[in-house]
């Protein structure tokens, strides 16, 4: 019989959610906030400085953030002059949003705060643990996107 209650100590989705908020909000004000800059803003920034230019639909995806969400963030990064938005030549519908010279400064100048951030994290934590911990995320993300995009197929 299960429980009417959750041992959060032991909750996947609580512990996860903890840990990235308090990385989020305390990256976000210490190194985030001088640039103007919030958590979503930066997912954008690392996946463009990652994996280069993107039509704006794949970033949506790659930063799992909605694309509507995505466009209003693409607008104030644009404002910041950080990334530019371009039509494509082959499709008017299509959005490329790339990084500016400016934009790639401010990235470099912000990866090394993030990975001091994830060293403070994963502090005491044995490297062997540590990849075992980010496999099974990478895993456990790709069994949730697979079941929610199958279950999106049942009902659509």
């Amino acid at each position: 019989k299960h429980s009417a209650k959750l041992d959060l100590d032991n909750y996947l989705p609580y512990l996860v959610n903890r840990v990235g908020t308090i990385i989020a909000e305390q990256f976000g004000e210490e190194a985030l906030a001088p640039y103007g800059l919030s958590i979503a803003m930066w997912r954008v920034l690392a996946v463009l400085v990652s994996n280069g230019g993107q039509r704006q639909i794949d970033l949506a995806g790659l930063t799992s953030i909605d694309a509507s969400t995505l466009s209003r963030l693409v607008t104030r990064l644009v404002g910041l002059g950080v990334v530019s938005r371009t039509r494509s030549a082959s499709s008017t519908r299509e959005v490329a949003v790339k990084l500016t010279a400016k934009g790639k400064a401010q990235v470099a100048r912000l990866i090394p705060m993030a990975r001091d951030y994830e060293a403070a994290a994963i502090a005491g934590v044995r490297a062997e643990e540590l990849a075992v911990l980010k496999s099974g995320l990478r895993r456990i993300y790709a069994n949730m996107k697979s079941r929610r995009t199958s279950r999106d197929c049942r009902f659509s």
